[in-house]
């Protein structure tokens, strides 16, 4: 068994994918390019709703929240990713474990409930569009913003404190491309009763508690729609919310599903956890990008004018 100090001092050490030098380059390679096309993708629909005035409504002013989140979360997972397929130097200190585990609550954690008031702006758009904007005035979308994120907070130091009293017996092998919490409380030799609770009321309270309200506003907003007479106006609602609708089914069921599950070890669980990590921030801005005609409209915009400039 080793010591606190013991731990403090050697660290883990990640082992993911394992595979030759040669597939490692080839992963590297794709990892990096998922990165840039993410930080790109996510930071061109910034600058879109930025530049165009007609964008500046509730919905867009949370997506560019969720843009932020995808590019930090994917910014916690890739560059060590990275770092431990190209040389040699597999570790990761106890600290940067832990931070590594805090960032991901603390992100994972704050989308969450950044999808969860997408819904309810959709909702209040489409159920009940003439108290909308009196609804979503910008004061409420900025508190929803803020709760989110120190709720995020919130959920990142409960699952990330309690870590410290655990004592951790070897090897410290961690066979996975980051620190999560399934992997790390598999190593520890103290008793996890504390660390499963906080972490199973977690899941049910950002997870589920997020998730049925997203699917009660969206049960809400398909009754609307269908009671729409015009053809075109079914498509505009169906267009704006089946984007989101994409996004919290790849982002929920891979995340708390991935989290409910016992650790193994096992390459299923890697890939699962690239899909909510890695994946679905590259995904974010090109799912609102092709299925929002308002965006489509801003770029095509954007695109003349710097027509005309040259």
């Amino acid at each position: 068994r080793m010591s606190d100090n013991q731990t403090i001092s050697i660290g883990f050490i990640l082992l993911p994918f394992p595979s030759s030098l040669n597939v490692h380059y080839t992963l590297v390679f794709i990892f990096l390019l998922i990165y840039f096309l993410t930080l790109a993708g996510n930071l061109f629909i910034m600058v879109i709703i930025k530049m165009d005035s007609h964008l500046h409504t509730p919905m867009y002013f949370f997506l560019v929240n969720l843009s932020c989140c995808d590019i930090f979360y994917s910014s916690v997972m890739v560059p060590k990713l990275v770092q431990i397929l190209l040389t040699k130097n597999k570790t990761i200190s106890f600290s940067g474990c832990l931070a590594q585990i805090g960032l991901t609550f603390f992100i994972a954690s704050s989308e969450s409930f950044i999808l969860s008031a997408m819904a309810y702006d959709r909702y209040s758009a489409i159920c009940n569009p003439l108290f909308y904007m009196m609804v979503m005035s910008k004061r409420f979308c900025v508190f929803l913003t803020c709760g989110s994120c120190l709720l995020g907070i919130a959920s990142s130091l409960l699952n990330t404190l309690p870590l410290l009293r655990l004592n951790f017996c070897g090897p410290h092998l961690i066979y996975h491309y980051s620190c999560e919490m399934p992997e790390l409380l598999t190593l520890s030799c103290t008793d996890l009763f504390l660390n499963k609770i906080i972490l199973f009321s977690t899941l049910v309270i950002v997870g589920f508690g997020c998730f049925f309200p997203i699917v009660f506003s969206y049960t809400r907003i398909i009754s609307a729609i269908l009671r729409i007479s015009s053809a075109s106006g079914k498509s505009k609602a169906f267009s704006t919310c089946s984007s989101h609708v994409i996004v919290v089914s790849l982002f929920f069921l891979t995340g708390v599903g991935r989290y409910l599950s016992p650790a193994t070890g096992s390459i299923l669980e890697q890939v699962i956890s690239l899909q909510y990590s890695i994946v679905t921030p590259l995904l974010n801005p090109f799912i609102y990008s092709l299925k929002n005609v308002e965006v489509k409209i801003a770029i095509k915009k954007m695109w003349e004018k710097k027509s005309i400039l040259y």
